[in-house]
């Protein structure tokens, strides 16, 4: 299928501890592909859950729900032609494979943001961790529910050594390699 833009259709999927990082490179994914007329749209944990799910709680069962939905939309909209950027959290295996299942019918590219635990906490501006080290958040990935690394992420981003500029081109270079958009993207987003 033919995108709306002069790209086709694609899901990029980010996962990672809260704090990795994932939204930030999505965004400058979004702004760099944008310059060369890529039509896109950013999916974030946040925005998904303060309107189509906000009537979850994060459970298990309630996180699992979340990304199904997550998923479902991110369809729709690759359906639509958009090269969807989706930064979730998406802790467990079960659950990527699942969204894997329901994206079947589009391109994926699953991406791993992985950052030490220890750094996710230096930046979270929101006090979460905190809170879930104080006992105030039941069920938080990485303090007290697992996060479990991708066994076969076709981009792993360490945001160690890296500043988000440079891993969100790696991901714009996983875009041209599949053909999601031309290879004078790059051209485009590095100028």
């Amino acid at each position: 299928m033919a995108g709306i833009g002069k790209h086709g259709p694609c899901v990029v999927w980010f996962s990672g501890l809260s704090g990795a990082g994932k939204t930030t490179i999505a965004q400058i994914v979004e702004q760099r592909i944008a310059k060369c007329g890529c039509s896109s749209f950013l999916l974030d944990g946040d925005l998904v859950r303060n309107g189509l799910s906000n009537d979850l709680g994060f459970s298990e069962a309630a996180r699992t729900e979340n990304l199904r939905r997550s998923a479902e939309v991110a369809g729709l909209l690759a359906d639509a032609g958009f090269i969807v950027l989706a930064a979730f959290i998406t802790p467990r295996e079960v659950d990527r494979q699942r969204i894997r299942d329901i994206l079947e019918r589009h391109e994926v590219i699953e991406v791993f943001v992985d950052t030490a635990l220890e750094v996710a906490e230096s930046r979270d501006a929101k006090g979460l961790y905190r809170r879930a080290r104080n006992g105030e958040i039941p069920n938080f990935t990485g303090i007290t529910a697992p996060f479990e690394p991708p066994l076969s992420a076709d981009l792993r981003l360490d945001t160690a050594p890296y500043d988000a500029g440079t891993l969100a081109e790696r991901v714009i270079e996983e875009l041209i390699k599949r053909r999601v958009v031309a290879s004078t993207t790059r051209e485009v987003t590095s100028a």
